[in-house]
């Protein structure tokens, strides 16, 4: 079934995946497009709406980003957000000038009549961050909202249905930023909703059935989100000619292994197959402190395994890899900037012999992946699992790895992991996890000397990770953890928890 799209073009703005969910959210399907797409790529999704996003440039500067003017002669509304309010006047003959007050954070409008604003006129807060502002309207445009410092806060042109906004309505900050977005597809756009996760599930196997048929298809299992639902889907579609091989390097959480294998294998049947390679992950990454050189290292090594197992089935017709759409997005769309590369991009394709890629979730973002999880019938515990890095506790533990310290992490992160849930605070603190320090320090235990490590606590919360605050955690919920974890973990005897945000610090230790 062809969904209904609105194309989101992309000017570098800090928020763009952010609209593109918020858009989801409202049950209409999103695509985010780099802002030289040509016309035809941009038609080839024969969109109901466009969005311009903000961005860091100024419209008037040399090689500032535009967009292709046929854009405006689609016949379908536009609505432009900051930079992309300032482009729309800048197209249309309008004046842009750098304000003489900055706007950024909190700011109150005053939102006057037009479709976008339904039900939601008056003066609202609104999340500002500009430096440029419009300040003489084309023509055939009004002004549709205003502050006290900027004017011409919002404008449109309802013969031509398109909209302009200086603030940012997908930004939780603007109060009634989910109303504007959703107005402007469904009162302008007439969006049908019809962008449903139960709806996409049903396809997605469907479309896989038609596609594969009775060819064999292979999956590296992970056991984390995105490759549990990828692999799920499949096996839904396919059955046992789906062949999955789950490569534990030893480095995973406690009974994570275990779990994997009852899930997959025991309880839903799949065709999965487990390779205990942490003889070699740990023997390769003996004496080895550097976090970069760690991750190297596993990384080798992974692609190394799986390509051994993969012979052994012999030649496959299909790879289905658990790619998302914020992976392709960070690993270059289409003329955008690179972010940084993924594996789940590039990676194992290069060394399995086989005829082409399935990756049934490219499409969704990360909470998507989720509800789509949930609605296939997978486990809640394997759907909300928590982010965990592919070089697993190899980057929570600092300095060199051993099994000893492997065991100690385990342990200390069982107990911060159990203890988090049984407070109630598994659903509100975004990821949490426990760090083997490489700090020894003295302790007493017992009325002796002791000379043991330190636990390092880290707990965020954030939305997707790009930012984060560390997570107050009530005292009395931390000191049971600590007096756990020192009375119950060999060989720690400290315990301390993290209270720095992202920035400056990253959400893992390395």
């Amino acid at each position: 079934m062809k969904r209904q799209a609105v194309v989101v073009i992309d000017f570098g703005g800090q928020y763009n995946q952010l609209i593109v969910r918020r858009i989801r959210n409202l049950n209409v399907y999103g695509v985010l497009l780099p802002s030289n797409s040509d016309i035809e790529k941009i038609k080839s999704f024969d969109p109901i709406g466009i969005v311009f996003t903000g961005g860091p440039s100024s419209v008037f500067a040399e090689n500032a980003p535009c967009v292709a003017k046929e854009v405006y002669s689609l016949g379908v509304p536009v609505l432009g957000i900051c930079y992309g309010m300032q482009l729309i006047a800048k197209d249309f003959g309008g004046n842009v000038e750098h304000a003489e007050i900055r706007e950024y954070g909190n700011t109150t409008v005053n939102l006057l009549k037009s479709p976008i604003f339904k039900g939601v006129e008056g003066e609202s807060v609104c999340w500002m961050s500009h430096t440029d502002r419009v300040c003489t309207l084309p023509d055939g445009f009004e002004v549709t909202a205003s502050t006290k410092t900027c004017p011409i806060a919002a404008f449109s042109d309802e013969k031509r249905k398109i909209y302009g906004v200086q603030f940012h309505p997908e930004v939780v900050h603007t109060q009634k930023g989910n109303e504007v977005l959703k107005n402007f597809l469904y009162e302008v756009c007439h969006a049908a909703g019809d962008w449903k996760m139960n709806d996409f599930a049903d396809e997605k196997i469907a479309e896989i059935r038609k596609k594969v048929g009775d060819k064999k298809v292979l999956c590296a299992m992970s056991g984390g989100v995105d490759s549990a639902v990828a692999a799920t889907l499949v096996h839904k579609a396919i059955g046992d000619n789906l062949t999955c091989i789950f490569v534990d390097h030893g480095l995973l959480r406690k009974d994570e292994a275990k779990q994997v294998m009852r899930v997959f294998k025991d309880e839903m049947g799949m065709n999965l197959t487990k390779i205990d390679a942490s003889e070699k992950f740990l023997k390769d990454l003996r004496g080895v402190k550097e976090p970069e050189k760690k991750r190297k290292i596993i990384g080798r090594d992974f692609i190394e395994v799986f390509a051994d197992a993969a012979k052994e089935i012999g030649k496959v017709d299909y790879l289905v890899q658990g790619t998302i759409y914020p992976d392709v997005i960070e690993s270059g769309l289409g003329n955008s900037a690179v972010i940084k590369s993924h594996h789940n991009v590039g990676g194992l394709p290069s060394v399995v012999d086989f005829e082409e890629l399935i990756e049934p979730l490219r499409e969704l973002f990360k909470d998507e992946v989720r509800a789509v999880g949930l609605e296939i019938g997978l486990p809640k515990d394997i759907v909300m699992r928590q982010p965990f890095p592919g070089p697993g506790l190899a980057v929570r533990i600092i300095g060199n790895i051993t099994r000893k310290k492997i065991k100690i992490n385990q342990e200390a992160d069982a107990i911060f992991r159990e203890e988090i849930a049984l407070a109630g605070l598994d659903k509100v603190i975004w990821q949490y996890f426990a760090v083997l320090t490489g700090m020894r320090s003295v302790g007493v235990m017992g009325d002796e000397r002791t000379y043991d490590y330190t636990i390092a606590l880290r707990a965020v919360t954030s939305v997707d990770g790009m930012t984060a605050d560390w997570a107050d955690i009530p005292h009395d919920v931390l000191a049971k953890i600590s007096n756990r974890i020192v009375n119950e973990v060999k060989h720690v005897n400290r315990v301390v928890y993290d209270v720095t945000g992202k920035p400056p610090a990253t959400i893992e230790w390395e």
